[in-house]
């Protein structure tokens, strides 16, 4: 084979495989990887988490993550109403959310989806609630349960 057939022949290889790659690369059906459209994990699912008040959230404000859980105080008392218990996953693409006191509302820093204390979607892009947890508390301790 001579020299010129040879890096012509490696020529059209190059350019079939390449092409594949990027047919492989290009958008499709599945959409895996393209931004926006990647689904949340799941909420956490049999959950049992405790927190000792006397040593963790004793501010109204104050919030705590733990097990795909955030949990917030919303007032000053030690009973189940003084506290909200969501996941903490987005639910648009499942960024780790943050509780803003000054709004008090659950907010997400990457595309800025808010939701109420109870976890109701206030602004998008997310358009569905967070899964809230059901808290019990004995003495100083908080027990979240779905």
């Amino acid at each position: 084979m001579k020299r010129d057939e040879f890096l012509t022949t490696l020529g059209i290889g190059l350019a079939a495989a390449c092409t594949g790659c990027l047919y492989g690369c290009s958008k499709s059906g599945d959409d895996e990887g393209t931004p926006g459209t990647n689904p949340p994990p799941p909420p956490p699912t049999n959950v049992n988490l405790t927190i000792d008040l006397n040593n963790e959230i004793k501010n109204v404000g104050e919030s705590k993550i733990a097990s795909g859980i955030i949990v917030v105080r919303l007032a000053a008392s030690n009973e189940p109403s003084s506290f909200t218990a969501v996941q903490s996953a987005c639910t648009h693409e499942g960024f780790t959310i943050g509780f803003s006191p000054t709004q008090g509302r659950f907010v997400c820093p990457n595309h800025g989806s808010q939701f109420s204390t109870a976890g109701a979607v206030q602004t998008g892009p997310a358009t569905r609630p967070l899964k809230k947890y059901a808290i019990a508390i004995s003495g100083s301790t908080l027990t979240v349960t779905d």
